[in-house]
């Protein structure tokens, strides 16, 4: 049991949804280039860069943020002690090695391009996470990458609907951070984290986060204009675009923590049913 709970642990510090997220990313990002199944080898590899990259950075995050979390997650593995700091960054140090070596297998583009997200990992959690705004565009960065990184491994090209998609990602991604800071507002205070939340109050954050929000739904209607997707991706759209209308209007109305959170949360399910729409639409056209 007592094994059950530490490997439960090392799981639940790597964020799994979002790594999954990550690597269903590059996935998407391969089919919709190609508009047809990738090769068995560029799935699996190119999942797992995503994923173990992406687990790295979680888990960084968690040693950078250990005593923000003491106050705004205390029962989390590293500050509950669950897990020490030496064993977390001896993990972190694995993950990275395992999602960098497995881009060897693929060209010059994708090592460079795979080299550039963790170093802006790095710099995020170490330098860049106090500096608000540019924080947020930092982590944004580094979730919408994977679909440009999916179209490189498998063509060393991109197109418009690739670029939309990162761009839907990358929009609605700053949006969920300046609500995170919302949320973490107490203990962002204590390490001077100069989130808008902080600098410019919350009501303030609350407007910004929903501008993005508001962005990603805009630009979602895009590939409908185009005719780039079918009727599976308007579908799961539709329930997309509502879900960030109801986060935003919830948001807007009040910025308690407890709501803060519950936003942050929701709209991670609606950037994965997001996923799964360009998922399904790039499938369907086989």
């Amino acid at each position: 049991m007592k094994l059950w709970n530490l490997f439960l642990d090392y799981l639940l510090i790597i964020r799994p949804l979002n790594s999954i997220m990550m690597g269903l990313a590059v996935i998407i990002g391969e089919i919709t280039m190609l508009n047809n199944i990738p090769k068995l080898e560029d799935i699996i590899f190119g999942f797992l860069i995503g994923f173990f990259l992406t687990a790295f950075s979680m888990v960084l995050n968690d040693i950078m943020d250990i005593e923000i979390d003491r106050i705004n997650e205390p029962n989390r593995p590293l500050p509950s002690g669950r897990i020490s700091i030496n064993n977390a960054k001896i993990y972190s140090i694995i993950l990275a090695i395992i999602g960098i070596s497995l881009t060897f297998y693929f060209s010059i583009y994708a090592i460079i391009i795979a080299f550039s997200s963790l170093i802006v990992s790095i710099l995020y959690n170490t330098k860049a996470k106090k500096t608000g705004l540019l924080g947020n565009i930092m982590v944004a960065y580094c979730v919408a990458i994977p679909f440009l990184f999916g179209a490189i491994i498998t063509s060393n090209s991109i197109n418009m609907k690739i670029l939309t998609f990162f761009m839907l990602a990358f929009l609605s991604t700053i949006g969920r951070e300046i609500i995170k800071g919302i949320a973490d507002i107490k203990g962002d205070k204590i390490k001077n984290i100069r989130t808008l939340a902080l600098v410019y109050g919350v009501k303030k954050a609350a407007i910004i986060a929903s501008l993005f929000y508001l962005s990603a739904i805009i630009l979602s209607l895009l590939p409908i204009i185009l005719k780039e997707v079918g009727l599976f991706y308007l579908f799961i759209i539709v329930f997309v675009d509502l879900g960030l209308i109801f986060c935003s209007i919830k948001i807007l109305r009040n910025q308690d923590r407890i709501i803060a959170i519950d936003v942050k949360n929701k709209s991670l399910i609606f950037m994965l049913l997001a996923l799964l729409a360009f998922l399904i639409d790039s499938l369907n056209r086989f």
